[in-house]
């Protein structure tokens, strides 16, 4: 499959047309794929919880747009660390380790990311939302 600009203004489209203002497509090769593979457009405003996914680690690549990474303490619930992801900024992809409390923001509209994680997708538990 290739991902083309046609794909990301697609998404960007349904990322904009949902209350939730983010849309993902499943990248994987069908449902017995024991890989996580997808494509995420998120629009500001879009409210993704803190969580963590205590079983995989992360990898997040900007595709297209600006956002930002926070990383959050569980004992203290404040922000650690923040990294701006762009194409075209000094930091285009990053690794989040397993266990990692953390969220993404949109900081412009058109912002596509790609996630990959290890492992079936499993919905996240209550004890991975950072309340």
């Amino acid at each position: 499959m290739k991902i083309t600009k046609s794909i990301l203004d697609d998404l960007t489209a349904k990322a904009k047309a949902s209350p939730r203002r983010r849309m993902n497509m499943d990248l994987r090769n069908g449902i017995d794929d024991q890989s996580q593979r997808m494509l995420n457009a998120v629009e500001p405003n879009s409210v993704i919880p803190i969580h963590r996914h205590q079983k995989s680690s992360e990898t997040v690549v900007c595709l297209r747009g600006r956002v930002v990474e926070e990383y959050y303490d569980e004992l203290e619930r404040i922000c650690t660390e923040t990294i701006e992801l762009s194409p075209n900024g000094q930091t285009v992809a990053l690794n989040i380790p397993a266990g990692q409390w953390h969220t993404i923001r949109s900081l412009e509209s058109g912002s596509v990311i790609m996630e990959v994680k290890d492992g079936k997708f499993e919905p996240l538990a209550d004890v991975d939302i950072l309340k």
